[in-house]
């Protein structure tokens, strides 16, 4: 006979057991109709293959191969239980049994189990009611002749587990079998009408939920054809639910908008809150909350942009190049908070409009001088009457994207106040790590700001709070040269001016000769914004000709004679060295909020009792720099220090009305005081800066290529310059370093000994 492993399949005395012709060959070996067969139930699945003698439960059934069907299935009638006394598997996984039948403890009457039947018949039929099957089903249950057959017919669809199924024909009383059987099916049935109420409930909800959505689309779409029609009539609670929605904005501010749209809708129109709730949502519904997606920038077209608006500033053009370059390779907003410090009219601020030309992008500039109120950065809260969004969120809003170029002017002009410290409301606006959940008060909900691209100016970083400079990467601006104004003037002013005045390039001359002498004569200043003002008002002057003589065939021509008329001043006044300098004045350098400037340090000895006199509106720091070398002179020339005793030390630093503080005068100082005790004066041309210490040694300063700049345009030829401040001169033009003769020093002998007032023997004499 055949031995066929089976697994979760109703096995039932006098019962039809269904499988599929492959699946009874695989487990059984062959399928031959006719043929004796023992199904064994396993105790997990498995292939024949893998079966082994305690794979299976001990009862199993016998029975006959009835039927093999042309549609692919195979049926066994099962006749009786039987037990399995012994089984072994052979070769090639035969499965070898021994056993023996398994009658019943008791028996069933014919009538009671048709009265079983007759009853589970009439429970399927009217399950089976409920679909379109139905017909099928009742001829198949009418076919069945006892209930282990209807059992068996239904097996295949039960939950109930490979167990349960097993513990039906282990149980011995036919009885007890019988009330199992009978239990098995109702329950399957049971089970089934709430599996099928429920699925028919669910799918009576999503019917219900499909053609609520269709009713409000079909309402929408005539909604929105009536407001086309009359879209006078479309009320601005419509507006802004359309706004909500098709804003993109993040699930927080879109919970909030719908809160704050829901009191509008309460409120009504006469309530006092209507205008600041409108307002609110007109706000928030107004900015670009989608992120926007990186664009591929051509590193050769921003290069040309940034040339043709801008000449010079090398180092700023190539740092926001790469800044370019990284945000290509990483296709996203990156790098450091850039900060442009320099003297007015350097370009600081006009290029961050080119910035964002080469990128691409909206570009808002967000004045910060003289704001002294927190709220100005992060807002107002929405309870205070009048309340608005700060300057940075109003400046999203303005630009229409959420990736604009955003230029904070004039950072270096903010302050504290009893409304607070707006510095510190910009560390989370400054931060990479932190500004993508910015929260403005007014909008009470998180702005990603990752993707702007901040820039900030300023004149000085000393005024700057030390956590709020950490974030950002210092740019330094110097100032032009001559020659780098005449080109800015010829390049981008002059022809500028000429077009804001309506002017013809054919209809005014304005020659090299004149823009040099309005650089040098005319202007003061480090950049060229007085410069372009004073070609605006030669513009104006030749307008004037121009419109007055409408005959007039040949171009106004400016000459050096008119300047003075047409530019309504007098030359500006340069310090200019002289030819000689008499002993104890010394020539130095200062750097100023619109450049350099060159100095004079004065001394002089009057009589009196050793009292030092410092004048010329100096700071704390500078006047401990004049006491410092007044020591370093008396420790140098010992000799001379009756000197000291016997009169008053006058040190003057003009212009006497305009504030000067710093150390970097200490060398200065230092060698006029030596040129004054002394005799020996100090050649004009001779000009210095640097620290000085108590030791002798002349340290760094800053502002070095404005220093320098200063001295080539007073006439300087010498330049003495602390040795560690050497490598700052890769900042300094290159005609400026070809015109001066730069001296790195590293000590005031040094310095006295290349000024000719420490002569050798003296320090031979103090050697010894």
């Amino acid at each position: 006979m055949i031995v066929v492993p089976v697994y979760n399949k109703q096995l039932i005395p006098n019962g039809k057991i269904y499988f599929q012709k492959e699946e009874f060959i695989r487990q059984g070996g062959r399928a031959v109709q006719g043929e004796k067969v023992v199904l064994l139930q396993t105790k997990t699945y498995m292939d024949r293959n893998e079966v082994k003698e305690d794979s299976f439960y001990p009862i199993g059934v016998s029975g006959i191969l009835t039927t093999i069907s042309s549609d692919g299935y195979v049926v066994v009638e099962a006749n009786g239980r039987v037990n399995v006394d012994e089984i072994s598997i052979g070769q090639n996984h035969n499965i070898e049994l021994t056993i023996s039948k398994r009658a019943d403890s008791d028996s069933i009457e014919a009538e009671e189990e048709q009265k079983i039947l007759l009853k589970l018949k009439k429970e399927v039929k009217d399950f089976a009611s409920r679909f379109q099957f139905s017909g099928f089903v009742n001829s198949m249950v009418d076919g069945m002749q006892n209930v282990a057959e209807l059992t068996a017919g239904l097996s295949y669809w039960m939950k109930s587990s490979n167990e349960d199924k097993y513990n039906i024909i282990a149980e011995d009383s036919a009885i007890k079998r019988l009330e199992l059987m009978e239990k098995t099916v109702i329950e399957y049935i049971e089970f089934a009408k709430v599996t099928n109420d429920a699925a028919s409930a669910q799918e009576q909800e999503y019917k219900d939920a499909y053609r609520e959505a269709a009713i409000k689309k079909q309402m929408e779409y005539l909604q929105k054809e009536l407001d086309d029609m009359h879209p006078e009539n479309v009320t601005d609670i419509q507006k802004f639910e359309e706004k909500i929605k098709a804003s993109g904005m993040n699930e927080d501010a879109r919970k909030e908008a719908e809160k704050v749209l829901g009191r509008l809708k309460q409120e009504g129109k006469n309530s006092p809150e209507t205008g600041m709730l409108y307002d609110y949502l007109d706000f928030v519904t107004g900015l670009s909350w989608k992120k926007e997606k990186a664009k591929y920038i051509n590193l050769a077209d921003a290069q040309k942009i940034l040339d043709d608006e801008h000449y010079g500033l090398s180092k700023v053009k190539k740092r926001i190049i790469q800044q370019i370059a990284v945000m290509n390779l990483r296709q996203k907003q990156a790098g450091s908070i850039l900060l442009f410090v320099g003297a007015p009219g350097t370009g600081k601020t006009s290029i961050g409009k080119s910035i964002a030309k080469s990128l691409g992008r909206e570009y808002v500039r967000v004045s910060l001088g003289g704001v002294r109120d927190e709220a100005d950065i992060r807002g107002h809260r929405r309870t205070y009457i009048g309340a608005m969004p700060g300057r940075i969120m109003d400046g999203i809003n303005k630009s229409g994207v959420s990736n604009p170029v955003m230029v904070l002017d004039e950072i270096d002009k903010i302050s504290a106040s009893y409304n607070g410290d707006p510095a510190s409301a910009l560390l989370e606006v400054l931060d990479p790590e932190q500004n993508n959940t910015f929260t403005d008060h007014y909008m009470n909900v998180p702005y990603d700001l990752s993707d702007v691209l901040f820039i900030c100016t300023a004149n000085s970083i000393d005024t700057i709070p030390e956590p709020l400079l950490n974030r950002m990467e210092v740019i330094n601006f110097t100032g032009y040269t001559p020659d780098e104004k005449l080109i800015i003037a010829k390049k981008h002013l002059l022809p500028k001016s000429m077009e804001a005045m309506g002017i013809a390039e054919n209809e005014l001359i304005v020659s090299d000769e004149i823009l040099e002498t309005i650089i040098s004569d005319y202007t003061r200043e480090a950049g060229v914004r007085g410069l372009r003002k004073r070609i605006v008002a030669l513009c104006r002057g030749a307008a004037v000709m121009i419109s007055g003589n409408n005959e007039r065939k040949e171009a106004v021509r400016i000459t050096k004679e008119q300047l003075r008329t047409e530019l309504d001043m007098r030359p500006v006044h340069h310090e200019k060295v002289p030819e000689k300098q008499k002993a104890g004045v010394v020539t130095g350098m200062a750097w100023t909020s619109v450049g350099g400037e060159i100095l004079y340090i004065e001394t002089l000895f009057t009589k009196g009792k050793g009292n030092i006199i410092i004048t010329g509106k100096l700071g704390d720091v500078m006047k401990e720099s004049a006491q410092i070398a007044v020591s370093l002179v008396k420790s140098i020339y010992p000799d001379k220090a009756g000197l000291f005793e016997e009169n008053d030390l006058h040190i003057h630093v003009p212009d006497g009305a305009v504030p000067k503080d710093g150390p970097s005068a200490g060398i200065t100082m230092t060698t006029a005081i030596a040129s004054l005790v002394t005799g020996k004066s100090v050649p004009a041309q001779i000009a210095m800066t640097g620290e000085v210490s108590l030791r002798g040694l002349v340290m760094p300063i800053g502002g070095l290529p404005e220093k320098l700049m200063a001295a080539q345009r007073a006439g300087v030829t010498t330049v003495f310059i602390p040795a560690e401040n050497e490598q700052d001169l890769i900042d300094v033009a290159a005609e400026v370093k070809e015109t001066l003769h730069i001296v790195p020093v590293t000590s005031v002998s040094e310095v006295l000994e290349r000024t000719g007032i420490y002569d050798e023997d003296r320090i031979i004499k103090k050697a010894s």
